[in-house]
C-alpha cells in the first residue's frame, strides 16, 4: 500500500509560526509522513525526534542541486540518514542547467552520477517538475529529454497539477507514468482546475483514480505526496480535506 504524506510547503506559513504544532496537526489528520521544503531552523536530530514524537516518517525532502555536489553531498547524506529519509528531490534548476537540450542532457548525466554515489547509502535522487518541462525545445519536451537520459535510479517525481498547467492533459499524466514505468517512487498529487486555482483534490480536472490505480499496481510508488499552493480554506484545512478525499478514493479502489 502506498503511503500518504504532506509536502510541508503546503503549510509553510504555519510552519514558520509553530513547526511543532503543524507536525502534530498533520499526524492527527492521518498523514503517515511529510516531505520537507526547508527545516525551520531545526537540526537533523531535532527533526527526527519531532517526527518520532508524532509517529511520522520522512517521505522526502526538496533541496537545491548545490546540496548534492562536491563536499556538500556527504553532509546532505548524513543529515538525511539521521532523519530517516531516502528521497533527495531537486525541485528546480537554474536556467543554465535547463536552457537547451544539451543543458538538460548534461543535467541528466550529473543526476546519474549523483544517483550512483548515493545508491550504496540506500538513497535516491530525483527531480520534481513544474510547467517549463512541458514547453518544447527543438520539438522535444524537456521532461522527456531529461528522464529519457536518466537511469532508473533517478526518481521521476511527477507533479500532476504542474504538468497540467504546462499543457499536459489528464490522460497525458497517465501516459507519462506508463512511459517511465517504475520511476515514480513518489508522486505529487496536486489538483489542477482551469476554473478554480484554489481547488483541492477532487475539485478539478486531474483523474486521480487512474493515477492511483497505476501507482498501486505498476508504479513502484512508495509515497503519494499532497501539495496545495493556493487556499480556499486555511492551509491545514485544505490538507485535511485533500487527505480525506484521497483516503476515500483509495478505499474505493480496494
Amino acid at each position: 500500500m502506498v503511503k500518504i504524506a504532506l509536502q510541508l510547503y503546503s503549510v509553510r506559513d504555519d510552519c514558520s509560526r509553530n513547526f511543532t504544532e503543524v507536525l502534530k496537526s498533520v499526524a492527527e489528520i492521518g498523514y503517515e509522513g511529510v516531505e520537507f521544503a526547508g527545516y525551520y531552523g531545526k537540526n537533523a536530530k531535532e527533526l527526527k525526534k519531532m517526527l518520532d514524537d508524532f509517529g511520522l516518517k520522512a517521505a522526502g525532502t526538496h533541496i537545491g542541486l548545490d546540496t548534492l555536489l562536491g563536499d556538500e553531498l556527504k553532509k546532505t547524506v548524513e543529515f538525511n540518514h539521521i532523519i530517516g529519509n531516502k528521497f533527495l528531490i531537486v525541485p528546480w534548476l537554474p536556467e543554465e542547467r535547463r536552457s537547451s537540450k544539451s543543458a538538460w542532457l548534461d543535467t541528466a548525466k550529473l543526476m546519474n552520477e549523483i544517483a550512483d554515489k548515493i545508491k550504496p547509502e540506500k538513497m535516491r535522487v530525483g527531480y520534481h517538475n513544474h510547467n517549463i518541462e512541458f514547453q518544447p525545445i527543438d520539438g522535444e519536451l524537456p521532461f522527456d529529454i531529461f528522464f529519457g537520459a536518466t537511469i532508473s535510479d533517478v526518481v521521476m517525481q511527477l507533479d500532476t497539477g504542474n504538468a497540467m498547467s504546462g499543457g499536459i492533459s489528464s490522460d497525458g499524466l497517465l501516459d507519462i507514468l506508463k512511459r517511465y514505468p517504475g520511476r515514480a517512487g513518489s508522486v505529487h498529487l496536486k489538483e489542477f482546475s482551469s476554473k478554480n486555482d484554489k481547488a483541492i483534490l477532487g475539485e478539478g480536472e486531474v483523474n486521480f483514480k487512474k493515477i492511483i490505480s497505476f501507482c498501486e499496481t505498476k508504479g513502484n510508488t512508495e509515497w503519494y505526496i499532497v501539495e496545495q499552493e493556493k487556499y480556499a480554506f486555511s492551509p491545514i484545512e485544505c490538507a485535511k480535506r485533500s487527505f480525506l478525499y484521497l483516503k476515500k478514493l483509495i478505499k474505493k479502489g480496494d
